[in-house]
């Protein structure tokens, strides 16, 4: 797997052998003009688990994160920014079955585009400097994402089902499909992204505005819905990390990440107590 970006820890079980209360604090919800998808009732939210500063321990609450936090850390609402984050929501279902992502152990690979590599990068914490952040080597895979947990060796494959799909000449690499009928065809959403890719940057002012409203409906009309019925996730056996990256994209030294190597470190004897 080459170098570890985090310190590796023993796999916990929360309500086990760790405790941490989640729904502390709010969700921000409210819709703004830069994501009104926030509102709608399936928007995801991830419950993250963070450490205490520098080479800090856990802390024992989670902190939530939106689409709106995503959108402000991108730069803007695209369907990719949410798309990769409904894909994310469905592999960390499997991932994290106790809703508790802790970013200190994973890893993402997406493809090239910057919304699908933000997303991850903002989800799971990796970094290309810190070599846990990958981009596909197969370009079928561009839409796609992999999210490894290095304590308990799961990686999992999650992207769209087909019926969402709007990538003009690529596959969905799942073989689930939607059940549902989407208000935007895919076949109307396709064609017009295949115009403006063959307008060579140049396309016409009516079609910027309109791939941005087939966007917006498109966005807003998965999220009032389960996010299952739209996404799909699988796990890979017996993966490995060099089999899907690609590795011309690769930091030949990555840095090794230091500042939450102490996050399972032991307490003081009891809470007030002096240096030994």
């Amino acid at each position: 797997m080459g170098t570890s970006a985090f310190a590796g820890q023993p796999t916990y079980k929360m309500g086990e052998t760790m405790f941490v209360e989640t729904g502390v604090e709010a969700p921000d919800l409210n819709p703004t003009w830069y994501a009104a998808m926030v509102a709608k009732p399936y928007a995801p939210v991830f419950e993250m688990l963070a450490t205490q500063g520098t080479q800090g321990r856990y802390y024992p609450y989670t902190y939530p994160v939106t689409l709106k936090d995503m959108v402000r850390f991108h730069g803007h609402d695209c369907e990719g920014t949410t798309t990769a984050a409904n894909s994310a929501w469905v592999a960390f279902k499997l991932l994290f079955p106790d809703g508790v992502i802790d970013r200190s152990v994973l890893r993402g690979i997406s493809g090239e585009s910057p919304c699908w590599s933000d997303a991850v990068a903002y989800l799971t914490g990796a970094r290309i400097q810190y070599g846990n952040l990958g981009f596909f080597k197969d370009r079928r895979y561009s839409h796609a994402i992999i999210l490894y947990r290095e304590d308990t060796q799961m990686a999992v494959l999650a992207t769209w089902k087909e019926g969402i799909n709007n990538i003009p000449g690529e596959p969905v690499m799942l073989p689930g499909k939607i059940t549902w009928k989407p208000k935007v065809t895919m076949k109307e959403v396709e064609a017009l992204k295949a115009a403006v890719k063959q307008a060579g940057g140049q396309p016409t002012p009516y079609q910027v505005d309109l791939m941005r409203y087939q966007q917006w409906v498109h966005v807003n009309d998965i999220l009032e819905r389960p996010l299952e019925e739209s996404y799909q996730a699988q796990v890979i056996e017996n993966f490995k990390w060099e089999d899907w990256i690609d590795p011309t994209k690769v930091l030949a030294k990555p840095h090794e990440r230091t500042d939450t190597r102490l996050k399972n470190y032991p307490y003081r004897g009891s809470p007030i107590e002096g240096p030994k």
